[in-house]
This record gives structure tokens, sequence and C-alpha cells, in this order.
């Protein structure tokens, strides 16, 4: 017995152990280098990082990046605007998609399977930018923070992966509780979204990256800028400093001193790697905690059980 355990703990690693941890090293690498790229280029000499001569190490470290970003106007109006939006958005997405998704596997639902139909076709074929203005126009949405709440409550995607998950949870639950006296609301909210949190986690990120990422609807919907959200305020910023920044660096020669030092006076290389690292950063953050549940609704979602 003594040797078996002996032999267990000191288990030969073959050629292929080898390969495979090497291919996973360097698969790990290329997922993480792009980030920690982006930030040793925002607190680096912005000159050298401009020219792409910062690759693995930061040279000639500052922050002036950053405190420049951080004076825009409006910026912490902004913050809270997509801090709100996204968090209301995906709560209510969880809530939409999975209440949907349940009711497509009730055979008791009339005309079923001709609104689940209807709804895939949508995914296929859009109305077109100019329509789907007009409806919100008509629909009072513009200039209103409900814009970014009631058009992505729905997502045809995310009612899919509900449904295919349901379908793979055993029925005799749902019966048993109906035979008890249970209604589709208390099914839906006692039995199915205990059970759906894998599933409901994925809808939940899916939801929340894209309202974080979004900004296009600022753009079409939204002139006040107290409705404006951070991306949109940051795409203003990046078109503007970028504009400045090409300026400055065609009129080096008589204005490049008054804004400041090459190392630390503003690119356009260098306001793009910032305002990606700000935008990008809060949902690396939260995206661990949702790990778990996302790999594991991803997986049951997919395939029908």
């Amino acid at each position: 017995m003594m040797e078996q355990l002996y032999k267990s703990k000191h288990k030969k690693i073959s050629v292929l152990d080898i390969f495979l941890y090497i291919f996973f090293t360097i698969i790990t690498f290329l997922c993480i280098y792009p980030f920690y790229y982006l930030i040793i280029n925002t607190i680096s000499a912005n000159d050298l990082s401009a020219n792409g001569d910062i690759i693995f190490l930061p040279r000639q470290m500052h922050l002036e990046n950053y405190k420049e970003v951080f004076k825009i106007p409006g910026l912490g109006n902004a913050a809270f605007i997509s801090f709100t939006r996204t968090v209301l958005g995906t709560v209510l997405s969880v809530l939409a998609s999975g209440f949907l998704g349940f009711m497509f596997t009730q055979d008791k639902m009339a005309g079923r399977k001709f609104l689940y139909r209807f709804t895939i076709l949508t995914m296929y074929f859009s109305a077109g930018l100019i329509p789907w203005y007009i409806t919100m126009n008509n629909l009072n949405l513009t200039n209103n923070f409900l814009a970014y709440i009631i058009p992505g409550m729905v997502s045809p995607f995310n009612i899919i992966l509900v449904k295919t998950y349901v379908e793979s949870t055993p029925k005799s639950l749902q019966e048993a509780a109906e035979i008890d006296g249970a209604s589709i609301l208390t099914v839906f909210r006692r039995i199915m979204i205990p059970l759906c949190k894998p599933i409901l986690a994925t809808v939940a990120i899916f939801s929340a990256v894209g309202n974080w990422n979004s900004f296009q609807d600022t753009l079409i919907l939204v002139t006040d800028d107290k409705l404006y959200t951070l991306q949109y305020i940051l795409y203003k910023y990046i078109n503007q400093a970028s504009s400045l920044a090409n300026l400055i660096k065609s009129n080096a020669g008589s204005i490049g001193s008054i804004i400041g030092t090459a190392a630390t006076e503003q690119t356009a290389t260098s306001v793009r790697m910032t305002v990606s690292v700000i935008v990008v950063l809060p949902i690396m953050l939260v995206y661990p905690v949702f790990q778990r549940f996302f790999i594991k609704g991803i997986m049951i979602g997919s395939v029908k059980g």
C-alpha cells in the first residue's frame, strides 16, 4: 500500500503533459498580455508609447493620462448614469428573459410556438435604424433615461438560453408544485429561479456588458448632457483629444513646448489606451464573481438535456 501511495504522489509526467502545460501557459499569456500592454502604455512616456517602444515593462512612469481623463467635465454624472443603467437594465433583462424563456416551455400558453418563432425571427431581420428612431421618438423615449432600459429588457438570444436550460430541468418538479396548487408565477419564483441560477447569471453577464459598453443609443437618442453615459463621454473625449494631439504633433515646433514635454503630453495612442483601461476595468473586476455560474450556464444552456 505504501508503494501505491508513493507512486500516486510521484506520478510520471509524460511528454503530452509537458506539451499541455506549455500550450496552456502560452494561451494564458496571450489572454492576459493585451490588457497588461494597455496598462503599461498608459503609465509610460507617451512619446515612447506612440512609437511602439513599450513592450514588456513601463518606462518613464507617470499618471498624467489618467489625471487628464478624470478632469473631463461631467465624467462623474456620466459614470453614475452608466452604473445605474447597467444595474437596472441587467436586473430587468434577467427577469424578463427568464420569465419569457420559462413561459415558452409551457404547453398551455396560447400561441406559444408562433410567438417563439417570431421572437427568433427578430434575431435575423432588423427593422433598421430610422424606423427604430421613429418608434422611439413616438414613444417619447428620446432624451429619456428609459431609452436605456426598455429596449434592452428583452433579448431573443437570452430567451433561447433560458428556454433551453428550463427544458433540461425535470418537469416533475413543476407538476408536483401545480398539484399542490402553485400558480405559474409561484412555480417560476419558487422553483425555476433557484434552479436556473447558472443560466440567469450568464444572462446577467451578457446584459451587464452590453449595457455598460453601449453608447450608440446615447449618440442617436440623447442630446441632454445630463443623460450622457460614460462611454459616450469618453468617445467624445477620444475624438477631441486625438484631434488635439494630432494638431500638436503637426505643429510641434510652434506650440508643442506650451503643452508640455513629449513624455507627458497626450497622443492619440495614449488617449485610446487610457480610455480602454477605464472602460474595461469594471467588467474585469466583476466577471470573476460570476465566472463559475457563467461557465456552467453556457455548458448546460447550450445543449438540451
